[in-house]
């Protein structure tokens, strides 16, 4: 990524001088330096930077001051706003009006200066004038000098920062779709209304035909080439293949999918962000790329049936490393399933961390594993599991391989280790792909994911004349024992990876019962984060303006634009949807 977003900081004041403003200088400004602080040691962007911060060259106490402030935060490229107060101060005087950037404002709780009272006042000037913020405010009173940032108000402000980032970084970026709708699958039919009006993003299309071009005319990187092919077949271990013998792969087959399959990931990465190298060769314009922070791999059937699949190229892709060692992800959706792709960025640019593509495949009741197994499920299994399963886009970090105080886990790249990068590799098998299903060939990825991992499962929906809505589930990896897991695995494909999801229940809803949860799922496809990120997926939805139509948070543990509460305090849900739809799309 070039030129990442920053995140401003304005300190605003009691515009009054002659002793007013004059003796809340230095703590306006410094609540303002405290939330700098508190930004760039706790988050960082993808790339692993920390995160960097912007504050207005003084306290803004009137609009001359507000306007420096823009158009200084224009030139740093500033993504999101928090403004931050003490104290009084004039509320639509002071107040960033750019409608089309997330903003917060954090109003001091102390007793000796109301900033809970500008707080509420700007934030009532927000929503007359339609430009949705939220409040800030601590539950306990502090004194006047107490510079500390209360727990609560540390949790809020991160919370917003991750997800208005993330509001940011996807801003005039691209989706590449690679070929178009597959098998029928209505996520990868490519909406352009909503990348453009929701997310700001514009839409890039190229033709599965360019990369046999690519592949024929030899427009990869030679030397990378070879040094991916040598690595591939050091380290990738092949599993059994499960095709009937009249459709097992030849040797010549078996090297020239080999071959096919390290080439596609090369293009596929220099199709979405550009290769220096080709330059050098003499291909300017395919040095440049596509400017994707996203993308999609139609490759059924048209492909699949002529050349091997992109099950290799969207799993290593997706992982956290390569051939030339540990990196961020290169985003990628299986079978161009945009909702889903979309579903994986929002998880990723929140966490930082490789994704999981998967079909919601099976609810295995804890009577039917009983009924094929023998096996009694208890402990999180208990109420039953969901079977999550496809060939492609399963980043090999969810394996679950990687650790964190004992326990297995899913970091960012540069938290990984050398040890965890073999680990993976060795807990996971390339296996000639199901020619049935897979004409071209090809490999598909087989893993079986660790247990006990906090996994959030959400999917993003269109439904005609609504629009956009978000589902999110959290729960927990579980693991079987191995005949468990082998005999149920041998009754669908035994050759793709398997994450056993139980989702976390309330007892209502959707989220009765495991069951209702596959029930309720909107498509066929899920995208799966390490960690228990709802609350920060429903941040992120109400600044997109898409409502959440299930989900399994708390709801203390929400948080939205204050002026979502003008639409109903009982119902929350439904009042989601009636302000994700007063306020409509953020670009639109």
């Amino acid at each position: 990524m070039t030129r990442l977003p920053k995140v401003g900081i304005r300190p605003t004041i009691d515009g009054r001088r002659q002793g007013v403003r004059e003796s809340l200088e230095e703590q306006t400004m410094n609540m303002a330096e405290n939330v700098a602080k508190l930004v760039r040691e706790t988050l960082k962007y993808p790339d692993g930077n920390p995160v960097e911060c912007v504050i207005a060259d003084s306290t803004i106490g009137g609009v001359k001051e507000a306007t420096d402030c823009k158009e200084k935060f224009h030139r740093e490229n500033v993504g999101l706003t928090i403004t931050v107060t003490p104290c009084w101060c004039y509320g639509t005087e002071t107040m960033d009006l750019d409608n089309k950037m997330p903003h917060a404002v954090w109003g001091f709780n102390g007793t000796e200066r109301p900033g809970a009272v500008y707080l509420a006042a700007v934030l009532a000037a927000y929503a007359q004038k339609g430009v949705p913020a939220f409040g800030i405010y601590g539950e306990h009173v502090q004194e006047a000098d107490d510079e500390e940032i209360p727990e609560d108000v540390i949790e809020k402000l991160l919370q917003f920062t991750r997800a208005g980032l993330t509001v940011a970084m996807m801003k005039g970026k691209s989706y590449l779709s690679m070929g178009n709708v597959s098998m029928g699958i209505a996520g990868s039919i490519v909406k352009d209304d909503f990348f453009q009006e929701y997310l700001g993003m514009r839409n890039e299309y190229i033709d599965m035909t360019e990369f046999v071009r690519r592949i024929n005319e030899e427009i990869y990187d030679k030397a990378e080439y070879e040094k991916a092919l040598k690595w591939t077949k050091e380290n990738a271990i092949v599993g059994f293949d499960n095709n009937p013998d009249e459709l097992k792969f030849t040797t010549e087959e078996y090297e020239k999918s080999w071959e096919t399959v390290v080439k596609m990931t090369l293009i596929g990465r220099d199709l979405m962000v550009g290769n220096k190298k080709l330059a050098e060769a003499g291909y300017d314009e395919e040095s440049l790329g596509h400017d994707a922070i996203l993308s999609g791999f139609q490759g059924q059937r048209q492909w699949t049936d002529y050349s091997p699949n992109g099950d290799y190229m969207e799993t290593i892709l997706n992982s956290s490393f390569d051939w030339n060692g540990k990196r961020a992800p290169y985003v990628m959706a299986t079978e161009n399933d945009n909702n889903n792709g979309v579903s994986m960025l929002f998880n990723y640019l929140l966490t930082n961390t490789p994704q999981i593509f998967a079909d919601v495949r099976t609810y295995w009741s804890p009577e039917a594993v009983k009924r094929v197994t023998g096996y009694d499920l208890t402990g999180r299994a208990a109420n039953g599991l969901i079977h999550l399963k496809n060939s492609g886009a399963s980043a090999l970090d969810g394996t679950g391989q990687q650790t964190k105080d004992g326990e297995p886990v899913i970091k960012p790249f540069w938290e990984v280790t050398d040890e965890e990068v073999d680990a993976m590799m060795k807990n996971t098998t390339f296996h000639p792909a199901n020619k049935q299903y897979f004409r071209g060939g090809g490999f598909s990825t087989r893993y079986h994911t660790k247990g006990e991992m906090p996994l959030t499962m959400t999917r993003l929906n269109m439904v005609k004349g609504l629009g956009p809505v978000l589902q999110i589930a959290e729960g927990y990896s579980v693991e079987l024992p191995d005949e468990v897991y082998e005999t149920i695995d041998n009754r669908t494909d035994p050759t793709w990876p398997t994450t056993w999801f139980a989702p976390i229940l309330t007892g209502e809803g959707a989220f009765k019962t495991a069951y209702d949860v596959m029930d309720y799922w909107g498509s066929n496809h899920g995208a799966i984060s390490y960690g228990h990120i709802g609350a920060d997926l429903l941040t992120l939805a109400s600044m997109l303006r898409i409502p959440v139509n299930m989900h399994n948070i708390d709801e203390s543990r929400a948080f939205r634009p204050h002026v979502w509460s003008m639409f109903g305090t009982q119902n929350v849900e439904a009042a989601d949807f009636r302000a994700c739809d007063n306020f409509g799309a953020l670009y639109k």
